[in-house]
């Protein structure tokens, strides 16, 4: 935030340094001081805005983060269906191999 303020405010010196300084600009020393303020402004205020766009982004996926609750009796029906598909997995797979003997 500090980088976005002080940059915002090397802008506008520049700025109106620019415009203060027009003809000095043309002798190229008097008028390289504002450019320089007005680019190092630019650059500082360019990181300020992508320091909080990446405070933005983290607050954002902290909301995305968080778990609802699944009650007991639901849990218990899920792991008597992922048990009962494991139980059927391993009967598949001895037919299978039971298969393969005969085959041979």
């Amino acid at each position: 935030m500090k980088t976005l303020i002080g940059g915002a405010a090397a802008a506008v010196v520049g700025i109106i340094g620019l415009s203060i300084w027009f003809k000095e600009f043309l002798q190229i020393l008097a008028g390289a001081i504002p450019v320089m303020l007005l680019l190092g402004g630019a650059l500082a205020i360019y990181l300020g805005f992508d320091e909080l766009k990446d405070t933005w982004k983290k607050e954002g996926t902290q909301d995305d983060t968080t778990f609802q609750s699944v009650d007991t009796e639901e849990s218990e029906k899920i792991k008597q269906e992922l048990d009962d598909l494991k139980k059927q997995n391993e009967e598949l797979k001895k037919q299978n191999e039971e298969l393969k003997s005969e085959d041979k």
